[in-house]
């Protein structure tokens, strides 16, 4: 029972935290240099998660051709290049890493 009432308790507090952004926020109009800034922090953070991923699967820096991350990485990366397209990108890459790590096991 305390464990339903603690999670109750954290998404209420967790509405009235981003709710109070909304008021708060919903009618003042920001910068446009924050406004432009904003854009770049989807990608900063997607980065941030998944360059580790890549780069150091075993904790190790590891950029050889034997780390199938990096190298499926690197096609996703050719892919979203060319195509700008998210899904085909997606999919290409986990075919590429699924093929990779079958290939290299």
């Amino acid at each position: 029972m305390m464990t339903w009432l603690l999670i109750i308790g954290i998404g209420l507090l967790t509405y009235g935290l981003r709710l109070s952004f909304i008021l708060g926020l919903g009618r003042v109009e920001m910068p446009a240099l924050a406004l432009r800034t904003l854009r770049f922090v989807p990608i900063a953070v997607l980065t941030a998660i998944i360059v580790p991923q890549l780069l150091l699967p075993s904790g190790a820096v590891d950029l050889s051709l034997h780390n199938p991350r990096w190298l499926a990485g690197l096609l996703a990366a050719l892919i979203a290049w060319r195509t700008r397209n998210v899904f085909l990108t997606i999919v290409i890459g986990m075919l590429a890493l699924w093929g990779l790590q079958a290939l290299f096991s």
